[in-house]
This record gives C-alpha cells, sequence and structure tokens, in this order.
C-alpha cells in the first residue's frame, strides 16, 4: 500500500482544483472540493488497477466477470479513502484547507443504481472479491437516474428523480475506444454454404452504442484494484441533419432520445408493454456489449476463443442478466463460426446463476413476440435451446409431460428465464442455507434430480470493513481491543474473540454506552433533517428494507396497534417504552406496497399526537431509505424486525447488519435467520412464528384466516379499528380485506400475519422483558457481534471461489 502524508495529499488536491476547475482554495465550493478529492482517489485507484490488470494479462489468470443489473454502491469517497488506508491523513488535508471532512462527505450523492439488497449485495462482493485480489469486473448501466427519491406528501410516497450524476461522475472513467455496438429490431436473412452451413445476417437493425464508464474498486490493505463497468447507451447518429435542416427539430433527435432511454432511468415499470420492451432492450444491451466487450479482449490476448471458458468465469446475479446465455452463442456460431456442440460446451462451462427468489412473479418470463420482434437472432438461438432441451427432458422423464413443462424454456408463448439458467449454468446457487434446500426441494426439484451436482449453495455476506469498521467506529475500536488488533478486518472469524468478554461487566458497560452514543447521533441528525424528535431512552425498534407484502411490515403494524390499544385501555401500565422506526421504498406500480406506506404514516401521526403515547410509544417513518442513512441508523438499533413469511425471503442482508451492530433480531426461521439461529442458540436470539414446513403444511390442509380473527378479540379490534382508520378519516378497509378475503385470484392473508401475530406478540413481550435486564441484553448483544463474522462477504466470496469459480484467493 502506498502511503501518503497530509503534505502530499493537500498538494494534489490543490493541484486538482487549480487544473481542473481553475479555483484556489479560497474560491472553491465544497462541491469543487469533494470533485477534486474524488480525482486525487481516483488516480491512486487508477495506477494501481492498471498493475493488476497488467499482472492478470501476464499471469493469464482466470477472471471473475458479476453481472448485475443493479450495484447500490452508496457513497465511495469515505469508502475509497479508508479502502486507500488514507481516511485520516485525507481528513487532516481537508481540516488543513479549512473544509469538513465530515460535511463533505455528506454532500455526496449515494450511487443509487439499485433497488435494495439485491444491489447492496452485488456491491459488497466488489468490494470483498478486490480486498481477496481475485481478478474481476462487475458489469450493469450507468443509469443516468438512480432509484427514486423518496417524499413523503400527505402520508404518501412520491417519487422523485435522483439524478446522482452531478457529482457522482467523479468517479467515472468514460472509455470511447471500448465502445461496442448492440443491435435492435431488424430480421434474420439465411446465407447457405455450398457445405450446408448457415451464415444469418441481420439486416434493417437500429444500433445503439454502449460507452463503458468505468468505476474503480479498491480494496482493503492491497493495491489490487478492479472495476465496475458502467455501460451508457448512445444512438451513433446524434442528429438526423435532414431532418434538421427542414425544421423538424424534434424528430432530427428522436434515434438519440430512443437509445439514451435505455440507460435513463433504473429498472423501468414493466406492467405495460412499453415498459417490458424497455427492460428487454436494458438486459440485453448491458450483456451483449459485456459480452463482446470480455471476448473482445480474451481475443486479444490469445487469439482464440476455445479456451474462453478456462480463462473466464461469467456469474449472473438473478435472471436479468440470462441473455448472456444465447449472446454468447451468437458470437461463437455467428462470429467465430464454431458448431453448435463446441459453442454449447464454452457456454456451459463459462455461465453460472445465483438465484435470489422462490416467489413465483419474481421469476422472470418474457412474451415471446417481445423477443422476436426486439431480437431477432437471439430468438433463433434461444428457440434452438429450448427444442434440443426439451427433446433431453422428454427422454429423461419418459415423456412425462406434466414434468416437461415445468421445466421447459419456452411454454405457451412464454420465456423462462430461470429455466434458461438451469438449462445452461454449470453451477446454480442459492443465496442461504434454507433457500437452497427450497430450491432443491421445490422450485427446482425435478431440475436437481436430473443434475444435482449443479446446485449449490452460498450464504450471502456483507462488507464488514463498511457496515461495522467504518461506520461503528467506537464499537470497532472495541472489538480491536478485545480482539487484539485489526486481524478480524481480513479475517471476520477473529472477531468471535469479543466473546471472551461476554462476563466482562467494563465491557458490557462500554458496549451500552456506545449503543446509547450512537442512539443519541442518530436522533441529532434526524431532528437536524427532519425536525423529528426521537425518545433516546426508548428501545429503536427498527424494520428497514423494501415495502413488499411478504417482508410483512404490515404484521408490525398490527402489534403496534395492539400495544396503542393496550396503552389507551390502561395509560398507567408499565410500559417499557417503545420507538418503532420504518424506512421503505414500494416500487412504483406496486398499489399494495404504497398504502401500506400510508398506513404507517396516519399510524404515526395518531400516536405521536396522542399525549398518552408521550414518552411510551412512537412511530417514525424515515423518508427515503437508502444505503447513507442506513450506515447512520445501524449502529442505533436496538431491536431489528426479521419478520418475513417463512419460506419467502431468500436470505436478506440487513439481518447482518443489524447483528454485526449488536442488534437483536426479532425474527421467523426464513432466509439466512436460520443460520444466524443455528450460530447464536435460542438464548441469543427472539424467534416465532411459523416455520417453513409448516406454512407449507397449513395452506395445504386448508388455511382460514378468519377463525384468528374471530377467535382472538385482540386481533379483531386491530383489524377493524384499521379498517375504520385513524384520526385522518383515511380507511384502510382494502389492507385489512386482503387479510380476510380472497380477491383476484390471491388467498385471503396469503403470507399467514393473523396466524402469526399472537406468536409475534409474545416474542416481543419476551423482547422487552430482555431489554429491563440491562446485564442480560448486553451481553446478548455482544454474543451477536461476535459470532457476525460467518455473515461477512469474504467469507462468501471464498464459497464462491473455492465451490464455483476455482479461482485463488489472498490469504
Amino acid at each position: 500500500m502506498a502511503e501518503y502524508t497530509k503534505a502530499q495529499l493537500t498538494e494534489l488536491i490543490i493541484g486538482k482544483l487549480h487544473r481542473n476547475f481553475g479555483r484556489d482554495v479560497e474560491d472553491a465550493t465544497p462541491n469543487h472540493m469533494f470533485k477534486a478529492c474524488a480525482l486525487v482517489l481516483r488516480d491512486i485507484m487508477s495506477g494501481h488497477q492498471m498493475n493488476t490488470s497488467n499482472q492478470v494479462w501476464e499471469g493469464q489468470e482466470r477472471q471473475v466477470h458479476y453481472l448485475s443489473l443493479e450495484f447500490l454502491m452508496g457513497r465511495s469517497l469515505e469508502k475509497n479513502a479508508y479502502n486507500l488506508g488514507i481516511l485520516d491523513t485525507l481528513k487532516e488535508a481537508l481540516e488543513g484547507l479549512g473544509f469538513s471532512a465530515s460535511d463533505l462527505f455528506e454532500i455526496e450523492p449515494d450511487a443509487g443504481l439499485g433497488n435494495g439488497g439485491l444491489g447492496r449485495l452485488a456491491a459488497c462482493y466488489l468490494d470483498s472479491m478486490t480486498t481477496l485480489e481475485i481478478p474481476a469486473t462487475g458489469y450493469s448501466i450507468c443509469y443516468e437516474l438512480g432509484i427514486f427519491k423518496q417524499k413523503i406528501v400527505d402520508g404518501k410516497q412520491v417519487e422523485q428523480a435522483d439524478n446522482w450524476l452531478g457529482l457522482g461522475d467523479a468517479w467515472l472513467i468514460p472509455k470511447m475506444d471500448e465502445t461496442e455496438e448492440v443491435r435492435f429490431g431488424g430480421k434474420i436473412v439465411d446465407h447457405w454454404d455450398d457445405k450446408g452451413h448457415n451464415h444469418p445476417e441481420h439486416v434493417g437493425y437500429t444500433t445503439v452504442l454502449a460507452i463503458p464508464r468505468d468505476m474503480e474498486i479498491a480494496g482493503y490493505k492491497t493495491n489490487h484494484t478492479n472495476v465496475l463497468r458502467l455501460w451508457d447507451a448512445k444512438s451513433p447518429v446524434p442528429v438526423d441533419m435532414s431532418l434538421y435542416s427542414r425544421g423538424e427539430y424534434l424528430k432530427a433527435v428522436e434515434q438519440q432520445a430512443m437509445a439514451e432511454v435505455i440507460a435513463k432511468v433504473l429498472y423501468p415499470d414493466d406492467n405495460h408493454y412499453e415498459g417490458k420492451s424497455l427492460r428487454l432492450k436494458q438486459q440485453y444491451f448491458f450483456v451483449s456489449a459485456t459480452v463482446q466487450s470480455i471476448v473482445r479482449k480474451h481475443r486479444a490476448q490469445y487469439g482464440t476463443l476455445r479456451n474462453f471458458h478456462q480463462k473466464h468465469v461469467i456469474q449472473i446475479n438473478d435472471t436479468h442478466p440470462t441473455l448472456v446465455i444465447p449472446e454468447l452463442m451468437r458470437i461463437l456460431l455467428d462470429v467465430e463460426g464454431y458448431s453448435w456442440d463446441e459453442a454449447w460446451n464454452i457456454v456451459t462451462h463459462t455461465v453460472a446463476y445465483t438465484n435470489h427468489t422462490v416467489l413465483a412473479e419474481a421469476l422472470e418470463r418474457w412474451p415471446q413476440g417481445l423477443i422476436e420482434t426486439l431480437l431477432p437472432r437471439i430468438w433463433q438461438i434461444l428457440k434452438e435451446i429450448a427444442a434440443r432441451y426439451q427433446r433431453q427432458l422428454e427422454q429423461h422423464f419418459g415423456g412425462d409431460m406434466n414434468k416437461v413443462s415445468k421445466m421447459a424454456i419456452i411454454w405457451n408463448g412464454e420465456v423462462r428465464m430461470a429455466n434458461l439458467c438451469i438449462c445452461a449454468c454449470y453451477a446454480v446457487n442459492g443465496v442461504s442455507a434454507l433457500h437452497s434446500e427450497i430450491l432443491k426441494k421445490d422450485v427446482f426439484h425435478d431440475a436437481y434430480t436430473m443434475h444435482p451436482e449443479q446446485f449449490k449453495n452460498v450464504t450471502n455476506g456483507i462488507d464488514h470493513r463498511r457496515w461495522l469498521s467504518q461506520i461503528n467506529p467506537k464499537l470497532d475500536a472495541l472489538v480491536r481491543e478485545c480482539t487484539g488488533g485489526d486481524d478480524y478486518l481480513i479475517h471476520p472469524d477473529a472477531i468471535l474473540g469479543l466473546e471472551k468478554y461476554k462476563n466482562d461487566k467494563a465491557v458490557l458497560e462500554r458496549m451500552e454506552a456506545i449503543k446509547k452514543e450512537n442512539k443519541r447521533r442518530f436522533a441529532s441528525y434526524l431532528a437536524r433533517e427532519s425536525g423529528v424528535v426521537l425518545n433516546t431512552d426508548a428501545i429503536f425498534d427498527v424494520q428497514v428494507k423494501r415495502l413488499h407484502e411478504y417482508k410483512r411490515q404490515l404484521l408490525n403494524v398490527l402489534h403496534i396497534v395492539h400495544l396503542y390499544n393496550q396503552l389507551r385501555d390502561n395509560p398507567n401500565m408499565e410500559f417499557t417504552p417503545q420507538t418503532f422506526l420504518f424506512g421503505a421504498k414500494a416500487a412504483p406500480g406496486y398499489h399494495v406496497a404504497k398504502r401500506i406506506i400510508q398506513l404507517i404514516n396516519s399510524l404515526s401521526a395518531q400516536i405521536n399526537a396522542d399525549p398518552i403515547c408521550k414518552d411510551k410509544l412512537q412511530v417514525v417513518f424515515l423518508e427515503n431509505y437508502r444505503v447513507s442513512l442506513a450506515e447512520k441508523l445501524m449502529p442505533a438499533s436496538e431491536l431489528s424486525e426479521q419478520i418475513s413469511t417463512a419460506g419467502k425471503e431468500a436470505s436478506g442482508t440487513g439481518n447482518m447488519k443489524f447483528m454485526m451492530n449488536g442488534a437483536l433480531t426479532i425474527g421467523t426461521l426464513d432466509g439466512a435467520n436460520v443460520e444466524m439461529h443455528q450460530k447464536l442458540g435460542d438464548e441469543n436470539i427472539f424467534l416465532f412464528g411459523l416455520t417453513a414446513d409448516q406454512v407449507t403444511s397449513l395452506k395445504a390442509s386448508g388455511y382460514h384466516p378468519q377463525d384468528y380473527y374471530h377467535q382472538n378479540g385482540d386481533l379483531k379490534r386491530v383489524i377493524d379499528q384499521i379498517s375504520a382508520g385513524f384520526a385522518d378519516k383515511e380507511s384502510y378497509a382494502d389492507l385489512m380485506d386482503r387479510l380476510l378475503r380472497s380477491a383476484g385470484g390471491s388467498p385471503a392473508d396469503d403470507y399467514m400475519l393473523l396466524a402469526d401475530f399472537d406468536s409475534y406478540r409474545q416474542a416481543h413481550c419476551r423482547a422487552l422483558e430482555t431489554y429491563a435486564d440491562r446485564q442480560r441484553w448486553n451481553q446478548m448483544s455482544l454474543i451477536n457481534v461476535a459470532r457476525s463474522g460467518i455473515f461477512a462477504a469474504d467469507r462468501s466470496i471464498r464459497d464462491y471461489a473455492r465451490d464455483i469459480w476455482h479461482v485463488p484467493t489472498r490469504e
């Protein structure tokens, strides 16, 4: 690692201000100063990256290509400085120049190129791949507008554009000379030669240029540097001059606008045909550009693609990049002239697939006509793959068309992306032990019986350097003291050394003092930002994640209304003060999720205005939940709500961040909660609710939520109250009806809130009893931190490297 002094960094920053912005320090705004710092760090990382690239080339090393339509990177200035080992020096240099480092870190926009856990996982994995010195590149789209900024207006979510590039583009290095062409539309003309080989020609297509904008990724305490390649979309014809000269100005730039819309917005709403078409264009645009780029570099080095699968692994993060399979086939068949069998052998030894969901609606399917029109050559290749696979299936299952129809790639006019992955990928992994078992036993059971060796598990992990050391410096200092140094930052299992102090009164008191200080710090931040005053003497009970019915924010609401009723009935009862914090964005087209946000805000207004609840019960919805807000909230959290219906959450990573920061979990045996429970035992986690098997069997035998409603007076009262609405006179009968009556093909209470309500309430009672015993609570908190090392992304990446990618890692 290169060392930089305060004087050297100061000189570099002043140089950037002069050369790039024509400013002296005295004239520089905070924005200028931020960009100057970013450019200095970018230069350092670029030098490292060029050396890394040369080593990989010369060593002919196997490379990992991580394809994800989402990378939720958050902010980069503090993170990069931390990884480069110059954070303290940078702070000193900035203070010396008359700028506040913390204010400067705060003005950086989040690079919100993702919706939630999937994109944040990809960001954590890039950090770990680089730190473990794996030659790796991430690929995605350079969305001009990331995930929307959420405003709450009259209690409702309103989406606003999130233009992160104003300052964020300081991190991006355009590589115009590595531009690729991506083709849409048109038709295929077959040309048969005298040997009976077809040479298909694509004619009448529209071209979109894919221009790489590379973001350097620094590893921790290593000069190894990887890249996140973000593809920007441009038209090869910026303006049609013939139309322009005739005065048809809008038409003249139409082609440019149609091209650029591909990289305009993260994940357009695909509830309508135009949305579906754009989403498919985004997926093909980024995989086509990516594969062409990898192939071009490989051919330049080796002169052949016959060894392609020995030198590359392409990991696809969920089904969004699945079109990489037919696109690689297209290049091998049409450009390289390989036979089908040779091309298929290369593809099926190159591509591996991570599945992130068991929800049927999230397993992507595309209308056949859309692919046929938009990607005619890809459609031909898909048809051939599907036909060959179907013949295999019919042979294997003795013509059992029930099984064949479930596993077919093309069926009833739809192309099923997950089935294409199962057919073509050499490894398929789930993201927690329970999830991987569900894939084998249920979602892909028949495929598992055909090729059990194809199925793996890699439990998700988080970047513990960011999510503990960087965001919780006092806890980091305590861990270092107790474990004898900073070894845990490279070997996360070393954090287990903290457990030796579980009976040490002084250490437990420090744990408590750190948590109190973090709560006060978060409360003062929130008061500054939104005017909301938190009761820091209350337990901070937190549920932050995407708003989805299966994550059951609504169950949390039912319980809070029950607590409110208890207080109203008996204002002088003994009551542990509780502050419930929610943070969530709902997908723009997901009406029910948006209604739940509105309900939380209605409830918040009701409770926070009621004098009976003062200093006892508080509900706050945190507007615009994002990575940088999570970094402030996680260290302050005490009770972590991980309450999805068992069998629905693939893994979760928020649960790991809370655990690592000493919050205790109230949760179902779902996703990675199962492995957390295995590590913690019954005594260090608050479990409740049905297990995945019990959910399945109760549904099979007939689940009747109305029985719970009629038999439980407390629950009936809560549901009736929410139906009627609160002081704002907004009725939520529509949400409550979903719990009691089936509608539109969905069964009543599909996510079994009513079945789990009583168990959930009892778990809360146990948690509050424990909270009253400060020594016991602090001890559990310490044990959670000490046993969290297994959930570091470094461990996940070592698992991928050993079991799937077959690449070495830094020791």
